[in-house]
């Protein structure tokens, strides 16, 4: 059994820039909060390296809608960090709803490496357009 210490917090610089990247669609320097060689699984997705997460996020938001991530709770218990938002998809489609699915994220961060991802396990949903 492990007992771990949470404390609610304002989201740190490294999650905000990760979120924009992708609400702007640029896909830049916002990924750098994870290792080489981080993993991601994304509700059925599994992906493994930044540059996988990456490029599967932009093949994922070019299937035609905007995003917008806002930020509602965050926890930082360490090298456990847990991020809870509401992500705003707009299509392309003007004839299709804007929906806002829930998120809830977890962030394990390297331990050789604190301030960088190893492990992100998250789920947004539904997404339904």
């Amino acid at each position: 059994m492990t007992t771990l210490t949470i404390t609610k917090s304002a989201p740190p610089e490294w999650l905000l820039a990760f979120w924009k990247e992708i609400d702007d669609k640029t896909f830049g320097k916002g990924f750098d909060c994870f290792v080489e060689d981080a993993t991601c699984r994304l509700g059925v997705a599994e992906w493994n390296g930044r540059e996988t997460i990456r490029e599967n996020l932009r093949a994922f938001i070019d299937t035609g809608f905007t995003a917008h991530h806002d930020v509602v709770e965050y926890w930082d218990g360490g090298l456990l960090k847990i991020f809870r938002g509401i992500v705003t998809m707009k299509p392309n489609d003007s004839s299709k709803p804007t929906v806002k699915p829930t998120m809830t994220h977890f962030f394990y961060m390297d331990e050789g490496e604190p301030s960088k991802v190893r492990s992100w396990i998250g789920s947004v949903g539904p997404v339904q357009f």
